[in-house]
């Protein structure tokens, strides 16, 4: 293992503030594109059954 305790792991030589922010900014917009993927499907599905109910 490249790390010798869970304390190296965090800190990463200095970096670890650097490296943990990315990951974390990376799972909140992985989880806004997810949520903002899912609401316009929503949304779009709800205009063709409107269009549907129309015709």
């Amino acid at each position: 293992m490249f790390f010798n305790s869970l304390e190296d792991l965090w800190l990463m030589s200095g970096h670890g503030a650097f490296v943990w922010s990315c990951y974390g900014l990376f799972v909140g917009l992985l989880a806004l594109n997810v949520w903002h993927s899912r609401s316009q499907r929503a949304k779009a599905l709800k205009q063709v059954r409107a269009i549907a109910r129309r015709v």
